[in-house]
Order: structure tokens, then C-alpha cells, then sequence
């Protein structure tokens, strides 16, 4: 068996690894090729696609959250491996090899999964209401070795107004003491999904960012070279500019489609009595329609709504290899530059109050505005620091400080690319196995592969 290095760099692309020395010397070294995504191209269906080697029609991951039927919930950002449906590759390399070794830092979906290291973000949720960083691991007592080492878990550079390169630099460095253990190691870098998004793919902000993760990484790269580990690095997605939020739910609730109910003063979607209501998901939204005879209504709302590109019934999802029973009656894709924001609420004054905080457990919907400080709001980074003193004194606190606008975001993905120099891209420092395009659903049989795992026949 060879030493396997499988790096998710978030957002890399051909255009941009022209600024990415150490990460183009892997593919100077073997091969660069075109990699074609799955839609919805979004972290946790992709990242499933690459384990699996099926679409999300198999594997079930039709976004980075979906409404939950059984429980009449919308739930982004679960933890659980079993939602993934399917073989991994971990475990089908252990069909032929049984002692194969993986460490998986930070891809998603890590939490009880058979993999034999696990770290992934896990905050510790006191009970009076404060939030701290901190990571899930197995085995338990590496969460100590780890912290001890590089302290705790940078959770609130991970995501949020204070995203940073730091969360990156922990990452790394994780993976570099995991490296002469495993067999495999899975690596996720998310830091290229910051400032692509805060300030557009073709920004200086954006050629800075590219700079700083390939710095990064370096010293990660040095060690499979020294320790005969092969390198695999691909991404997810390119980052596309971004100009227009589309403002579904507002939509369907103008026709009388969706309905909220009212606490405190504040609004709060209804699933259950709402006729339809969308899960957006950056450029790709799943429409749940309560009622069959709703359909033709909720899809002519949705095909009249400026920047909707696509607008896929079961037949159309299957197209795209989307067709699971947890995607919406109807899937959106945006058009070019067209995002999907989650609000449902007309005025802000009503807006729920984790709105404008970094809470993407409770909002039904992904909101890239939580990489920002209100702009609007002068005050907002001493309100922060006022707030942050508050939890440091063990009292309750609110960061109430992410703006409930769009317009500040200018970068997004989640569509197909338009054009492969802005697609994701796979670099592999073995030549031995050249080839010029692959598709996601290629990427495990590769894995396994450059792993020299020859996989035996399933038996039933």
C-alpha cells in the first residue's frame, strides 16, 4: 500500500493556482486535470461524492442541509456519518485490506464514522447559553494531544465575521502529526472560502488569500514528500462573482405560500402549514410543496422570480443526479452571479434574533452575510468586543452583529461552472496515473488507486 495525502483546498481553481507555488509543484511533479463537480456544488454533497464514488441521488447529501420530513425541521450543517448513505472509500479499502489506517481532519459528515482519527469542529455549549471553541475527537484522548500542542480549536476563525487563515494554519498543522500514522489522510483547508466570498474571486483580497493557504500548506507537502506519501489535491467548487441576492422565500410568502408564526415580536418560519417554503443553499435552493395540487402554483412563482435559472422537478433532479427523496419537490439554480438568501421577513424590525448572529444551526437557510460585521452599523465591532468582555465574565451574551443584507457579498457557488479555468481542479503528484478530466464520482476509485488498494467484488 502507498501513503495517501488527499487535500480538500475549498475554492481552488485553474485560474487561481497560477498564485499557488507549492500546490502547482504537485502537479509539475505528476498531473493537473479538470475535475467536474455534482449539483448542487456545495461543501457536504461534494465531499460525499468523493468518498462515495455515487451522486447524491445515492449517497442522500442534496445539500449542506435539507428539510427533515420526519421531524418537520430544516437542519443545516448536520455532524452524522450515517446521513451519508453508502460504502466509503475508508471502508472499502478495508474489505481488501483490514488493518487500513485513515485520518480524516475536518471533512464533513465525521462524526461517528468508522475512520480511525477523527478532529472536526465541535463548540462546547455551556448551559447557560455561552458558545466555545472546540473540536470532536476520536480517539477521545487525541482532543488533549492536540490541544495541548496547538491550543484549543480556532472555531471562530473557522466561520463568521472573523474567519481567518488561522483556522487553516490549526488544520494543517493537525494533519502534519497525523500524517506518519495514517495510511490516508483527508485534510480540509476551508480558508480560500472566506475572503472569495467577502470580496469576489477576482479581488486582490482573493490572490492574498490564495497566497496564504499555498504558504500554509508548504510545510504539509514537505512531509508526504519526505515520508513517500502521495499527493492528492482537489476542490469542491470555484467561487464565482456574486451581484444579486434572490429573495425566494419573500417570493413564495408575497403569494400566501409560506407563513411564519410570531413570538416575542419576532417572525419564525412555519414549515409545517406553510403550502411551500426553500431551503437556500448559495445557488442552489430546494422548494419543499406541502400539497401536489400547490406544484404548478409554487413552480410558476419560482420560474417568474428574477435570476432563477433552472427550476427542477423529481424528472429534471434527475438529470443532475439530485433525485432523492430528501430534496425539495422542486430544485432552483441561480442564474450567474445569483445567489439565494434565506429571509423570509419583509421588515427587519421582526427579523428573529438569530438573524444577525453567527448561528447556522437554527437559520433555514445558508447565510453568507455571517462573514461580515454589519457595514451599516459603525458601532458594531465595539458592540462585538462589549459582548465578547460579557462572556469572558461567565455573563449572557448576544453578538448581534452580522448584517440582514445581501448586497455585501460578493462572491458565491453552488451552479455547475460556466467555465472550467473557474471549476474546481485536481492536482496528483503521481504521473502514473495521468489523465485530463475526471469526474466527482471518479475520485474514490482514484483514491484507491494511488492508495495501490485492489478492491474485491461486493458480495450480497
Amino acid at each position: 500500500m502507498n501513503k495517501l495525502l488527499v487535500l480538500d483546498v475549498v475554492g481552488l481553481t485553474p485560474r487561481l493556482l497560477e498564485h499557488a507555488p507549492s500546490l502547482r509543484a504537485v502537479a509539475a511533479q505528476g498531473w493537473q486535470a479538470r475535475l467536474d463537480t455534482v449539483l448542487p456544488a456545495v461543501t457536504c454533497p461534494v465531499q460525499s461524492t468523493f468518498l462515495t464514488g455515487s451522486m447524491p441521488r445515492e449517497h442522500g447529501i442534496v445539500g449542506n442541509g435539507w428539510y427533515f420530513r420526519d421531524l418537520g425541521e430544516v437542519y443545516l450543517w448536520r455532524q452524522h456519518n450515517k446521513l451519508v448513505q453508502g460504502e466509503k472509500v475508508w471502508e472499502t479499502a478495508r474489505r481488501a485490506e483490514p488493518g487500513y489506517r485513515v485520518a480524516n481532519v475536518c471533512w464533513w459528515y465525521a462524526m461517528g464514522a468508522s475512520t480511525d482519527w477523527t478532529v472536526t469542529p465541535r463548540p462546547i455549549y455551556h448551559a447557560d447559553g455561552r458558545k466555545s471553541p472546540d473540536c470532536y475527537t476520536r480517539p477521545p484522548e487525541l482532543h488533549d494531544a492536540l490541544t495541548n500542542a496547538l491550543g484549543p480549536f480556532p472555531l471562530f476563525n473557522y466561520w463568521g465575521p472573523t474567519a481567518s487563515l488561522k483556522s487553516s494554519e490549526w488544520i494543517v498543522a493537525a494533519s502534519r502529526k497525523l500524517l506518519p500514522q495514517a495510511d490516508m489522510t483527508l485534510t480540509y483547508v476551508p480558508h480560500l472560502d472566506y475572503d472569495l466570498q467577502r470580496y469576489g474571486p477576482d479581488s486582490p483580497e482573493a490572490i492574498a488569500a490564495v497566497q496564504d493557504v499555498d504558504r500554509v500548506l508548504a510545510p504539509l507537502l514537505a512531509d508526504a514528500r519526505e515520508q513517500g506519501a502521495t499527493v492528492l489535491a482537489m476542490s469542491e467548487y470555484g467561487i464565482q462573482p456574486a451581484n444579486r441576492p434572490v429573495h425566494i422565500n419573500r417570493a413564495l410568502r408575497e403569494e400566501g405560500l409560506l407563513e411564519v408564526y410570531t413570538q416575542a415580536g419576532m417572525e419564525y418560519l412555519d414549515p409545517w402549514k406553510s403550502h411551500a417554503f426553500a431551503v437556500a443553499d448559495h445557488q442552489v435552493a430546494h422548494v419543499y410543496v406541502s400539497e401536489h395540487a400547490d406544484l404548478a402554483a409554487v413552480r410558476r412563482v419560482c420560474e417568474g422570480l428574477p435570476g432563477v435559472e433552472l427550476v427542477l422537478d423529481r424528472a429534471g433532479q434527475h438529470d443532475y443526479g439530485i433525485d432523492h427523496e430528501r430534496a425539495g419537490d422542486l430544485v432552483l439554480v441561480a442564474e450567474p452571479g445569483a445567489w439565494f438568501a434565506y429571509y423570509y421577513w419583509h421588515d427587519d424590525a421582526r427579523a428573529p434574533d438569530f438573524a444577525r448572529g453567527v448561528d447556522i444551526h437554527r437559520k433555514p437557510g445558508y447565510d453568507p452575510a455571517e462573514l461580515f460585521f454589519d457595514p451599516d452599523d459603525p458601532r458594531v465591532k465595539m458592540r462585538a468586543g462589549m459582548a465578547l468582555a460579557r462572556k469572558k465574565a461567565g455573563l449572557r451574551y448576544t453578538m448581534n452583529v452580522v448584517p440582514t443584507d445581501g448586497r455585501w457579498v460578493k462572491g458565491t457557488h453552488g451552479r455547475l461552472p460556466d467555465d472550467p479555468v473557474d471549476g474546481p481542479v485536481l492536482l496528483c503528484s503521481d504521473p502514473s496515473t495521468a489523465r485530463d478530466r475526471l469526474a466527482a464520482t471518479d475520485v474514490r476509485d482514484l483514491m484507491l488507486e494511488l492508495a495501490g488498494v485492489s478492491v474485491p467484488a461486493t458480495t450480497t
